[in-house]
């Protein structure tokens, strides 16, 4: 018998994203059932063989599902949360039809959010940003990547860093920090961002990575932004400190960061709504994932990428929300699977792997997180639905009723 401290029954369908272990390419198994201990998970499958093989202990719960479907907890793998300052009036002068670009050039856009950024210290900063990350929790988001670069010094990336650390280790929901100091090229370095490299490579990085502050390292390589040679350097020297690559690419012109992804072996290039097909089934032969992010081409009114063919070369599709205070201020990973379904074409299980398992890998996270099966972390999403499809189906409503993480309710409606 395997004795747990946590049993969740009586779910109308528990969706695995794990083939083998139930029906179709999300492993679905109705009137399943879940069994934990110490935080991960130690049996999985038909509720009627739960007696059978395991055995609650003395101080266990047993959590009735209610009829409810259980899924793997959301992973969103591009964000920036962690910021100060507000930009809703950026909003209304694209309604207005300004771009992107022309916003930035007037002195909004990113440099906007450095300025009250700068001015804010971690207290205000993690005291901004806990909100967020409850609201993230509540729909259904139990881990999640967040970003720097909204500091542009050293000093201020690292601030951004340290609220990112303490908000990992104060809330529930488990945070995963990027150094993202080329976001943008720092105002006081304008017309020469190679020199601005040159402080990202020699002086940012070494800072970040003696004070352990991130796991990853993102650069906006874009047009007017980052070249393709400069991103490289960038991800390079990330490298060898020990930071895993993920980064914007090919957002607004096809630049070749997809077939950059692929060169140096990244986790994931995101956006790509502009991406050649080519550098995405390049991207499909390194086993770099593909994070879209159609909150964002929602937002600004871009066309979408497009994720259907993306898919017919193999690459890996993630979903993010990219939540940020400019293009893309939301934070409800279900509402992005229906974007990525009615407006990418993907299929809603492509969908729902998006902001599971594939998104797990876009954070070099599948082995913990992203499916449900014995040995990974109990992660659990209770969504009070009839079946799976309408979480995505059923839109603008939060659905999810219960949050675990680690092998404890963390939220409750």
């Amino acid at each position: 018998m395997i004795t747990a401290d946590l049993v969740v029954t009586n779910l109308v369908e528990l969706v695995t994203c794990e083939p083998t272990l139930g029906d179709g390419p999300l492993g679905v198994i109705r009137d399943g059932a879940l069994a934990a201990a110490e935080g991960r998970i130690v049996w999985i499958g038909a509720a009627a063989d739960l007696a059978r093989d395991v055995t609650l202990g003395p101080s266990g719960r047993r959590l009735d599902g209610r009829g409810r479907v259980a899924l793997p907890g959301f992973v969103d793998s591009h964000t920036h949360l962690c910021f100060a300052g507000s930009r809703e009036e950026e909003y209304a002068m694209r309604a207005g039809g300004a771009s992107y670009q022309e916003i930035a050039a007037a002195g909004g856009g990113i440099l906007s959010t450095v300025r009250a950024t700068r001015a804010a210290s971690v207290d205000e900063l993690v005291a901004l940003t806990r909100p967020r990350l409850r609201t993230v929790l509540a729909h259904g988001t139990t881990t999640v990547e967040v970003k720097s670069g909204y500091g542009l010094t050293t000093a201020d990336e690292l601030k951004m860093l340290e609220a990112i650390r303490w908000l990992g280790q104060a809330q529930p929901v488990e945070v995963h920090a990027t150094f993202c100091g080329a976001h943008e090229v720092a105002p006081e370095y304008r017309d020469r961002t190679d020199d601005y490299v040159d402080l990202v490579v020699h002086e940012m990085l070494p800072a970040v990575a003696e004070r352990g502050l991130a796991r990853y390292v993102d650069v906006f390589c874009e047009e007017g932004v980052f070249s393709v040679k400069q991103s490289r350097r960038i991800l390079e020297a990330g490298a060898r400190v020990g930071l895993r690559a993920k980064f914007h690419a090919d957002e607004f012109v096809a630049l070749g960061g997809a077939e950059l992804a692929a060169q140096v072996g990244a986790l994931s290039a995101d956006h790509l709504l502009r991406a050649r097909l080519d550098g995405v089934a390049a991207m499909a032969k390194a086993g770099v994932t593909a994070t879209l992010l159609p909150g964002t081409a929602f937002f600004l009114g871009l066309p979408y990428a497009p994720a259907r063919s993306f898919l017919e070369t193999g690459v890996r599709v993630a979903l993010a929300s990219d939540f940020n205070p400019g293009s893309s201020m939301g934070p409800n990973l279900p509402l992005v699977m229906t974007m990525a379904v009615s407006q990418m074409k993907m299929t809603p299980e492509d969908a729902l792997l998006g902001i599971t398992l594939h998104a797990a890998h876009a954070m070099g996270l599948e082995a913990e997180l992203g499916s449900l099966r014995p040995g990974k972390q109990c992660d659990v999403v209770l969504a009070d639905v009839p079946n799976w499809r309408y979480l995505s189906y059923h839109y603008g409503v939060n659905h999810v009723s219960r949050v675990i993480k680690r092998g404890r309710v963390v939220w409750a409606r």
